[in-house]
């Protein structure tokens, strides 16, 4: 790790870390606060995929779907419209709509194929935007003076990476610039988030062995075809799955390239200050 102990910590002119774990947890949040306290740079992962990895085909998509409305269409045909996502830090809706959700296209689902198509792309665009970081430590320094970053990454960070193998390509580049911090969640988290997800299900990035064996569980028990599938209802059963898939993943990428803290640590954070010294403890405690 690139600060050995709390001291070294302390003690350092450039704090640089990156945060994982589950969305809703407090990555965010801590980011946007460290940013707006006016001495760090927030790298976000999403925003990045959502930008310069995905940006073309999230256009795309919108454009397809306009071109379904000859009011519309007319307008694109002539270049009488501009189509693009409006993705920012704290709105990553465009991202999401892409990734999609898979079944029954009367409920806007996607057929599998397509569906899995993207995740790769995704898959890509998340590993490309998470290799950026150590480009954009030198750019926030160069051009815009900041000495301190903070690499906000996706929820799906453990999809992408193998925390078990030492020569990790992801993994050991990250960790070589960063110190990385799980926000670990508790019991009462994890339910939180499985109700938050079940009012208001959102399309995610899985490990493609995960997705097809969640698929196939999901046809035989509710025994219904491909294109009949409530895209909803799919999504809102593997989350809760992928919860139980990621929390080991997690675990081990802190037990081997980084440090932990707890997410009701993170919610009583409130300064800049407050994180130096609650990083500090964690490093204490490994």
């Amino acid at each position: 790790m690139i600060y050995e102990s709390a001291e070294n910590w302390r003690a350092a002119g450039e704090k640089r870390v990156l945060l994982f774990g589950m969305s809703g947890l407090g990555k965010t949040y801590l980011a946007n606060l460290l940013r707006d306290s006016g001495g760090w740079f927030h790298y976000s992962v999403d925003y990045r995929i959502g930008t310069r990895y995905m940006g073309e085909h999230i256009a795309d998509n919108f454009k397809r779907e306009a071109m379904k409305n000859p009011f519309l269409r007319e307008l694109l045909l002539t270049d009488s419209v501009y189509i693009a996502s409006n993705i920012t830090f704290d709105n990553l809706a465009p991202l999401s709509t892409y990734l999609g959700k898979p079944g029954d296209p009367a409920k806007g689902g996607l057929a599998f194929d397509e569906y899995m198509a993207r995740q790769a792309l995704h898959r890509e665009a998340e590993v490309a935007a998470m290799l950026d970081t150590t480009r954009f430590i030198d750019r926030a320094r160069e051009i815009y003076g900041y000495s301190n970053f903070v690499c906000d990454t996706s929820g799906s960070i453990c999809e992408v990476v193998d925390p078990e193998d030492p020569a990790d390509p992801v993994l050991t580049e990250l960790s070589a610039h960063h110190l990385m911090i799980w926000i670990e969640g508790s019991e009462a988290h994890t339910e939180e988030l499985i109700r938050r997800f079940a009012k208001a299900p959102k399309p995610m990035y899985y490990q493609p062995a995960f997705l097809e064996a969640a698929w196939d569980d999901y046809l035989a028990s509710h025994d219904v075809r491909p294109d009949k599938v409530d895209p909803d209802d799919f999504i809102r059963a593997t989350y809760a799955r992928a919860l139980a898939h990621r929390q080991p993943r997690y675990a081990a990428m802190a037990d081997h390239w980084g440090v932990k803290v707890c997410a009701d640590e993170v919610a009583r954070v409130k300064t800049a200050e407050d994180f130096t010294e609650l990083v500090a403890r964690a490093l204490e405690a490994r």
